[in-house]
């Protein structure tokens, strides 16, 4: 029994003694007087009596009710019910009062009372003082201090004829049952029926279970003020330990709601600062820095706003504010979701069916008190499913004498699959889970409503999560079993107290509250005492019983979690390779290693990997050989390398007995253990991991205590139950079944059991002493990488988490001086440092497991010798392991395979590769495997440079890592300080740059020494920069050439040589002919250097030129006719690529005049044979018909380098040419166009030029077709003054207003393509004249151009175009004023130069590979460098121009491109427009054709901007050639079906052009090339020695071989234009830049790109073994198309494969493709109608084709309507579409029609004899009767029969002879023939049977005939 009333007290008003304007609470009287023995009287009630201040009240206020909470020194909590009532204040109390306030000033307080102050006088009415009687109490029942306090106010107020003493004295002493006890007793006994003597009757319920919180409506009426996500905010919130503070303008509300969130925090208790009213004095416990839940009255809410960590609640508001510093953690998913869907659906039962179209009738809605039940079932439910299965963390540390119990938070959260969960995290880390553990966690105790969840309802909860209504059928019965546990007996709860009446506070009373006499109560206390002494103590009957602990963690989480568990083959794999390494099987081992490493990283691998290390441990010991011994530490330290410090899954934990069980010996009595190898593991220096490991071990030591068998109980008895008992108790329920046993034990038996507990732990604690110094000592003491850099002694960030072990050494300290002297200190440190750790760790788990002081003492003094002992046997084992053989750091260096001629210049000098910030080789956030850094070695050949080695990282495997670049590429090599790495100290290393894209990053070994390097940078250099052009690999390599050759010229004043005698005297030699000898000297001609590019050239150099022009006249006058020397120069010449493409276009004819074609507007000059006009120029050109060799002599002054304008291409269609010059010198086109031209010295001579140029230029625009029809003044509109300086531009815009000129640009609109879309052809809106100039410029113009870059619309162009327009350069034309009467047009562009494009090329280099890791990791650095570079700024500049003349092209006009040099950005564009222009050039054959004549022939200077000899060292690399190959490849990309090269065949030119591996891209010209007998060595015998010295002739081999090169897309259509768009959001990076294949290097020497030979079948793993055809394919690794074919290569190879192995010479992939392309083109028309089309082009509409991007960018483009040109509708396309695709697939099915169908009568193979002089081949003959035919096919599954003999021919079928040629292997009779009436058919069958048969059937079906 307890007491109900502990303290009743009377608290009145009085003055305070400070006088500080407001009064004080005193205690009048207390009842009883005398302090309780076991609970003292609560301190400071009068503050809480009145919480805002006494303080008088001008009226009379109802009297008001409320319970405070004080909590004592012992944590116990006291209930003050408080019942507040108002008297008239006596004289003393209002003169005090009015005193105190002399200072004070008006103020509202406490519901709007008025304070008096001295302004205001006295009012004439009363005064009244507050009087508060107090009622004390341990239990907590607020309506029975309501009713009782009430009944004491009522007999004082009413004046009832009741004592209140004898009230006050039966309250103090009426007693009631304490909880549980209705359980036990009568009805009377568990609901306590009390009376005060006042006529009165209450009823009191104790609650079934003590454990179980009493809430009434609290947590509904929180929930009401709130809300629900306010209250899980507010729930979140206490759980993680923040503060909390409640508001309202009602006590009792504060009360309330602090009381309902303590309720939802069950089964935890909050143990924190808990005052659910606090007092106005005590307002600084706000500050307070520990976790409170406290309420305030709103009053006091301006104190409140400087509180910037305090979450606070308004209740009458209904908002919670949370700071911005506070962080709450949310629920983890789903249950946040759940738990807030369940809890709107218990508040508001009518939302489900709120939606209904016929709701049913309506529910009535729960009772407020069953509402709170309810709510607080949902909590419950959420705590089970938080908590399920905690109980199998717990950790039994002692039972005896009182249960020790540590709670395993990293296994449970590892578990749960909830590690990264912060609320978890939080609520475990808080006191309240603490006090849990500690409260719940003792196995033999009561049991209550969460532990029967926790342990039974789990499943069921599960079950039901997506079954809404099960779930709330779960949260009723929950809320009825919590409701009757408040309320056990409902009906009996009836009450009878007397009330004040109403109004009666108003009524004047009688008397103030009467002074009590204390005798009268006391005598009642002591009487009740009296009679309580003489009864039986109540002893509170607790029916204790084990608790259940509920399903295993594991099974839980494997049906909720969806965490991935390794499948049974990983699983495998690693069975697989332990059971090898364990028989000895080595070299199985070692294969399967890669594939092991690689599963660990899953949880379920390495729980495998330790169990099945624990079944090859023998008694605590497994002696390994070497190898063994290495397998297993990688295996281990790759198990471990993942492992937390908390190490959540217990890896660390199984690995702990066995890394001291696995050893190997080094020498007699010297054995070394694995824990020596796996140290470098941050979870070994973590207290958490050891204490919980020591807790778990000395649960199993106690466990085994108790389960160990008595003496005397017989064996046979033993087995018996063992069998009979399944499964073994569990810890708990040992301890559980002990707590049960120990009231019965004797003292001396429970002693025993004490002490055996404490012997149990104080061992333990020794064995993990020693553990723990073996994985904190390092097997080098002398060497302190102790654990400073660990947790627990330092940084634990730094530690290294990743040990290579060395597998013989076990060490790495054979680079290391040990000999410093500084040993003893070193070790010293180190000792020292381990013994702090593991004294700590002993302090702290001996402490809280009850061992006595006197043990730690010892064990304080043990374990300095425990350490130093330690420290001693490693010294000897650090001693053998460096005797033995140093361990090979590769077992060998890997050698490279070399190209046949690439020699190795340096052998192989160990290096490690580092990463270099690409994040793919690194294994990086893009995911793979580490493959950097590497281990390995660097080979320098004459072509390349060549790393090969291997990972460092255990988990990548033994993977070959190479990476290679052409030694030619170098572009900057440079040295770089490397940091230790891995397990050597390295020295400082070199960082190699190459313009492939590759980079290597490397750091020496200390083998190869500072002189090795230095060696390999100087060889390197010389290679780079041969000082001849005959020291590159493509000469040197089985270069035949004789040593005494003089070599040539110097390259560094220029492509020019040294005198035309070199010239004729080379062609004589090299090309066999003989040239006329030259009588005349010359002085040396340079170009203009860099610098003087623009000025006008030198006098003295204008002299030479005409000194040389003159001295030759023969040479230049073609009408003297051609020497005969020539003229064989000549028709050598004309073989060129360029002759060829001339032919091709109809450019003209070549001949004398007299023979030469008039009508044709072009010839073919050989003016420049001898290259003595134009030496970067081809020996022949095109020019207009009109203008006479001589002439064009004085022309090319006027132009740089003397690259005057010659014709290089001819629209077939429009007959537009375009010509290709060098920029103009100062003189010339400009000097014409000048305004005023002022006299100058040379000016006669200058005008001569001039007039020359003009002349030229007329003969050009004359030449034409068009320029007969143009009428007026033919001029590009929009070309205006905007480019002529700062005064007033003068921009013409023509607009096409009537109908005429729009059908006019309609008609005119160029054909082709362009790569975007037109909505409504080209004629939707007015055609506008734009400023072609600006528009290149990148100004804004009047019309707006496409989105994607393309021009505005056909129609900028005005039907009345100029004949030729000039693009040149913006800086060169400047001042240039357009002169009416021409009729050409200048339009000055802004150009970039060689040095721009040098910069642009060098950041993007470092952009794509940057050489080391970005400051920022992620895309976004790397698009920034992307874009700083603005190389993808040029790409978009040199498309845009080629657009622009592809469409004047395109619509007529003649084009000039007169650019810097002639040679760059000139060559660039009039390629791409050709490219653009014309389909020829899209095919293998054009392209070469294109590179051939626009860059080789027309001198682009590939030696001078590739730097390819020491003279161009200091220029730098200036890809040009690359840059126009990018351009290439973005049109590639936008238009895939219109090229027949693939994107593999542009890298392969890209990578080759900077390689030197061909002779191609070498030298600046045709001129050098002769001069060095190059040009025609590939005729005559010497063909057969120079084996691919072209790239043309490797490509062609290599197409023969394989389709790398050939597009399967390509489905070109006639004469198409492309106009690809051109703005930067259009380009894509190319892939060359970025994509690396390191398992073979770059793929571009396809002879070395093959991949590692299939073993043979001797070689191949046993059967034992799990076998797959399945790999891994990384994408930085293997070459994605190599290993993973398109589907048509794939089917080519299958192809291939099946006639190699039937024996069958192989078809060329190229006839088999065309085949099936014609069959396919065949079957798609069987009518012969319809367009023609390929494979691919058949099933594709036409618009579609069109925008070709379409077709990599999936189903966006299929549904698209929307065609190109004006007049074609898109339903006609679309239709027809649709019908080609029918005919294809019928097609392609048709292709796997049965052979059944074809009536087969017979058929098999038969060798068959061919025509005159033909092998015999065998083909499959198939027998028709039905046709009467005999047909062939080349094999079975061939559906293209390739023969057939007509039976009705047939004469005869008789037995034949072997001929020549014949099988060998048949005999005579397999031989018969067929005579027909044209021939006789010899025939071989496989044997004489068969022959037989053959001759049978063919005769029968003859027969029939």
């Amino acid at each position: 029994m307890a007491r109900l009333a502990d303290y009743f007290v009377l608290v009145a008003f009085g003055p305070h003694p400070r006088g500080s304007g407001e009064g004080q609470g005193q205690i009048l009287q207390r009842f009883p007087e005398k302090d309780w023995e076991d609970n003292p009287f609560p301190q400071g009630i009068e503050l809480f009596c009145q919480p805002s201040g006494w303080q008088l009240c001008p009226e009379r206020s109802p009297p008001t009710f409320f319970v405070a909470v004080l909590t004592d020194i012992n944590s116990e909590r006291h209930y003050c019910a408080c019942l507040t009532f108002w008297e008239p204040a006596e004289p003393t109390q209002e003169a005090a009062s009015a005193e105190d306030a002399a200072d004070g000033e008006e103020e509202l307080e406490d519901g709007g009372r008025m304070r008096l102050s001295p302004s205001a006088p006295a009012p004439a009415s009363q005064l009244f003082a507050p009087k508060t009687l107090v009622l004390v109490s341990r239990l907590d029942h607020t309506e029975v201090f309501r009713n009782s306090l009430g009944l004491i106010y009522t007999v004082h107020v009413e004046g009832l004829d009741v004592s209140l003493e004898s009230v006050i004295g039966n309250l103090l002493t009426c007693t009631i049952p304490l909880a549980g006890g209705s359980q036990l007793d009568s009805v009377e006994e568990g609901a306590r029926t009390i009376s005060l003597g006042a006529g009165d009757r209450q009823v009191i319920q104790t609650p079934l279970t003590d454990s179980l919180p009493v809430s009434c409506c609290s947590v509904a009426l929180l929930f009401r003020q709130l809300g629900i996500t306010n209250v899980l905010c507010l729930f979140c919130a206490a759980l993680t330990e923040h503060k909390i503070l409640f508001l309202s303008r009602s006590y009792q509300r504060l009360a309330d709601a602090c009381r309902g969130l303590l309720a939802l925090l069950f089964p935890l208790r909050y143990s924190f600062t808990y005052v659910p009213i606090l007092p106005a004095q005590l307002l600084e416990v706000l500050s307070t820095p520990t976790p409170f839940v406290i309420g305030v009255h709103a009053a006091f809410q301006a104190e409140t706003q400087e509180l910037l960590d305090v979450i606070i609640a308004d209740l009458d508001g209904g908002t919670v504010t949370v700071p911005e510093c506070v962080h709450i953690p949310p629920l983890p998913e789903p249950l946040q979701s759940q738990t807030h869907s369940v809890l709107s659906t218990v508040l508001d039962p009518e939302l489900e069916l709120a939606d209904l179209a016929f709701p049913p009738p309506t529910v009535p809605a729960s009772s407020l008190k069953m509402q709170d039940k309810e709510l607080r079932a949902v909590f419950l439910r959420l705590f089970a499913q938080l908590l399920q299965g905690y109980r199998w963390c717990l950790h039994i540390v002692r039972i005896h004498p009182e249960p020790v119990i540590r709670f395993h938070k990293a296994a449970f959260l590892g578990q749960r699959g909830l590690v990264e969960d912060d609320f978890l995290m939080k609520v475990l880390e808080g006191m309240a889970f603490a006090g849990f553990v500690s409260e719940r966690g003792v196995p033999y105790r009561a049991t209550d409503l969460f532990d029967e969840l926790v342990a039974h309802e789990v499943a069921r909860m599960r079950a039901d999560e997506s079954h809404p209504q099960r779930v709330l059928r779960h949260v009723k019965e929950l809320a009825e079993q919590l409701y009757k546990n408040e309320n056990p007996y409902p009906a009996v709860a009836m009450h009878k107290v007397q009330r004040p009446a109403e109004a009666s506070h108003l009524r004047r009373a009688p008397r103030p509250f009467p002074r009590l006499d204390e005798g009268t109560v006391q005598w009642i206390v002591d009487q009740a005492m009296a009679k309580m002494q003489g009864a039986p103590p109540a002893v509170r009957a607790e029916r204790r019983s084990t608790v259940p602990s509920g399903p295993p963690m594991t099974a839980i989480l494997e049906r909720s979690s969806g965490l991935h568990a390794n499948s049974a083959r990983r699983l495998e794999v690693v069975r697989n390779c332990i059971s090898y390494v364990f028989e000895g099987k080595m070299l199985e081992a070692k294969k399967l290693l890669p594939a092991v490493l690689r599963a660990l990283k899953g949880r379920a691998a390495r729980r495998c990997l330790t169990q099945e290390l624990h079944l090859h441990v023998q008694q605590n010991r497994a002696v390994l050989d070497h190898q063994q011994f290495d397998f297993v530490v990688r295996m281990m330290n790759c198990c471990l390398q993942d492992c937390t410090s908390a190490d959540e899954h217990g890896i660390a934990a199984a690995l702990l007995p066995l890394v001291t069980a696995f050893c190997r010996k080094l020498s007699p009595g010297v054995t070394q253990f694995a824990y020596s190898c796996v140290q470098e593991h941050v979870v070994w220096s973590t207290p958490q991991f050891w204490e919980a490991m020591f807790y778990g071990d000395v649960q199993t030591h106690v466990r085994a205590l108790y389960l160990e068998p008595p003496e005397d109980r017989p064996p046979t008895q033993q087995v018996g139950e063992a069998l009979a008992q399944e499964e073994p108790p569990s810890a708990l329920d040992v301890a559980s079944e002990q707590r049960r046993l120990w009231p019965t034990l004797s003292r001396a038996k429970q002693q025993e059991l004490v002490q055996k507990e404490e012997s149990t732990v104080f061992s333990q604690a020794i064995h993990y002493a020693s553990r723990m110094s073996y994985l904190l000592l390092p097997l080098d003491a002398s060497k302190s990488r102790l654990l400073r850099e660990r947790a627990g002694l330092g940084d634990p960030e730094s530690a290294s988490n990743s040990l290579v072990t060395n597998s013989m050494a076990g060490s790495v300290a054979e680079s290391y001086d040990t000999e410093s002297g500084f040993e003893d200190a070193e070790t010293s440190d180190v000792a020292g440092a381990v013994v702090r750790f593991i004294n700590r760790f002993v302090d702290k788990v001996c402490t809280e497991s009850g061992v006595t002081s006197d043990h730690l003492k010892g064990l304080h003094v043990m374990v300095p010798d425990i350490v130093q002992m330690h420290i001693e046997t490693l010294e000897a084992v650090h001693r053998e392991s460096r005797r033995l053989p140093p361990i090979q750091k590769q077992p060998k260096l890997l050698r490279p395979r070399l190209l046949p001629g690439e020699e190795c210049v340096l052998d192989g000098l160990r290096v490690y590769l580092l990463p270099d910030g690409r994040e793919e080789g690194a294994g990086g956030s893009a995911g793979g495997p580490a493959l950097l850094p590497a281990e390995g070695a660097v080979f320098l050949t004459t072509y390349r440079v060549i790393f090969t080695g291997m990972p460092t990282d255990p988990l990548v495997g033994e993977q070959v890592v190479v990476r290679a670049f052409p030694v030619a590429a170098l572009t900057k090599e440079k040295r770089i300080s490397v940091q230790t790495h891995v397990d050597q100290f390295l020295q400082d290393g070199l960082q190699l740059r190459a313009c492939t894209f590759q980079l290597l990053r490397m750091a020496f070994d200390e083998e190869v020494g500072s002189e090795g390097a230095e060696l390999f940078r100087k060889q390197l250099h010389r290679l780079r920069y041969p000082p001849d052009i005959k020291g590159t690999f493509a000469f040197a390599s089985g270069a035949t050439h004789t040593p005494g050759r003089p070599g040539r010229a110097a390259k560094d004043k220029g492509p020019s040589l040294s005198a035309p005698r070199t010239l004729s005297r080379n062609l004589m030699k090299n090309a066999k002919r003989t040239i006329g000898r030259q009588h005349i000297t010359r002085k040396k001609y340079s170009p203009p250097s860099w610098e003087h590019r623009g000025q006008p050239p030198a006098e003295d150099q204008e002299d030479e030129i005409a000194v040389s022009e003159e001295a030759e006249p023969s040479t230049l006058t073609p009408s003297a006719g051609l020497k005969p020397a020539d003229r064989l120069t000549l028709s050598s010449l004309v073989e060129r690529a360029c002759c060829r493409d001339y032919q091709r276009l109809g450019l003209g004819t070549l001949g004398s005049s007299l023979s030469r074609a008039k009508s044709e507007p072009f010839r073919v000059s050989p003016v420049n044979r001898m290259y003595a006009i134009c030496r970067s120029y081809p020996g022949l050109l095109i020019v207009p018909q009109s203008v006479q060799d001589n002439a064009l002599q004085r022309v090319s002054r006027c132009y740089r380098q003397n690259r005057f304008p010659v014709v290089c291409w001819r629209s077939g269609r429009s007959k537009a040419v375009l010509l290709r010059s060098g920029g103009l010198h100062g003189k010339g086109v400009v000097g014409l166009f000048k305004a005023q031209n002022a006299p100058s010295p040379g000016q006669s001579q200058a005008d001569s030029s001039s007039l020359e140029q003009e002349k030229y230029l007329q003969a050009v625009v004359s030449a034409m077709p068009r320029y007969a029809d143009a009428s007026g003044r033919n001029t590009l509109s929009g070309f205006s003054s905007a480019h002529l300086g700062s005064h007033a531009p003068r921009a013409r815009v023509t607009t096409l207003s009537n109908p005429m000129a729009a059908s006019a640009s309609r008609w005119t609109a160029p054909r082709g393509k362009w790569g975007s879309i037109r909505v409504s052809g080209r004629s939707g809106g007015p055609g506008v004249g734009v400023d072609v100039g600006s528009r290149l410029a990148g100004r804004d113009v009047l019309g707006p151009p496409q989105p994607n870059g393309a021009p505005p619309d056909s129609g900028f162009l005005r039907p009345q175009r100029a004949a030729l327009y000039i693009i040149g350069d913006k800086a060169q034309l400047k001042g240039v004023r357009p002169d009416p009467l021409q009729q050409w047009e200048l339009v000055p562009i802004e150009v970039f130069e060689a040095r721009q494009v040098k910069a642009s090329f060098k950041k993007l280099l470092k952009a794509c590979v940057p050489g080391c890791p970005a400051a920022e990791p992620g895309p976004a650095s790397y698009l920034r460098s992307l874009e700083d570079s603005e190389w993808l700024t040029q790409i978009h500049k040199l498309l845009q121009v080629s657009v622009l003349v592809v469409e004047l092209l395109d619509s007529g006009s003649s084009v000039l491109v007169s650019l810097e040099d002639g040679w760059d950005i000139t060559t660039q564009v009039v390629s791409l427009v050709q490219l653009l222009s014309d389909p020829f050039y899209r095919t293998l054959e054009g392209f070469r054709l294109l590179v051939e004549k626009e860059w080789l022939s027309f001198g682009h200077r590939f030696s001078h901007r590739g730097a390819h000899m020491l003279a161009g060292q200091s220029s730098g690399v200036v890809p040009i050639f690359l840059q126009f190959l990018d351009c290439v490849h973005q049109v590639h990309l936008q238009f895939p079906m219109e090229f027949e090269f693939s994107q593999f065949y542009l890298k392969f030119l890209s990578y080759h052009h900077a390689s030197r591996r061909f002779r191609t891209f070498l030298l600046d010209s045709d001129y050098e090339r002769i001069e060095l007998g190059l040009l025609y060595e590939e005729k005559g015998e010497r063909r057969g020695q120079q084996a691919c010295r072209s790239v043309w002739e490797h490509v062609d081999r290599l197409s023969k071989k394989t389709p790398v090169f050939y597009n399967y897309m390509y489905a070109p259509e006639d004469a198409e234009v492309l106009r690809p768009y051109s703005n930067v959001s259009n380009l894509k990076v190319w892939d060359f830049y970025t994509e690396e294949t390191l398992a073979e290097g770059p793929p571009y020497d396809w002879e070395l790109a093959r991949g590692p030979p299939e073993p043979p079948e001797e070689e191949r793993p046993d059967s034992s073994a799990p076998q797959s055809r399945r790999r891994v394919v990384w994408p930085c690794y293997d070459s994605r198309p190599r290993a993973q074919p398109d589907a048509i290569s794939r089917l080519l190879e299958e192809l291939q494969r099946l006639e190699t192995e039937l024996g069958r010479p192989p078809e060329r992939w190229k006839d088999t493709w065309d085949r099936v392309k014609a069959a396919q083109r065949l079957e798609g028309r069987p009518d012969g109608r319809g367009t023609p089309g390929s494979l691919l082009a058949s099933t594709v509409p036409h618009h579609r084709r069109s925008l070709g991007v379409y077709l990599q960018e999936g189903p966006a483009g299929s549904t698209l309507s929307l065609s190109l040109d004006s007049d074609q509708s898109g339903g006609s396309s679309a239709s027809s579409s649709r019908q080609a695709a029918r005919r294809s697939t019928s097609a392609l099915y048709s292709q796997f029609q049965t052979a059944e169908s074809e009536n087969r009568s017979y058929e098999g193979t038969l060798y068959k004899k061919g025509a005159f002089m033909k092998p015999w081949k065998a083909r499959w003959f198939v027998l028709d009767k039905t046709k009467h035919q005999l047909r062939y096919y080349d094999h079975r599954v061939d559906t293209e029969c390739k023969g057939v003999i007509d039976l009705a021919e047939v004469e005869a079928v008789a037995p034949g002879a072997p001929t020549m040629g014949a099988p060998k292997t048949v005999g005579e009779k397999a031989f018969f023939d067929v005579k027909t009436t044209r021939r006789v058919y010899n025939f071989c069958a496989q044997d004489a049977a068969s022959a037989q048969q053959w001759v049978d059937r063919i005769q029968g079906c003859l027969s029939d005939a």
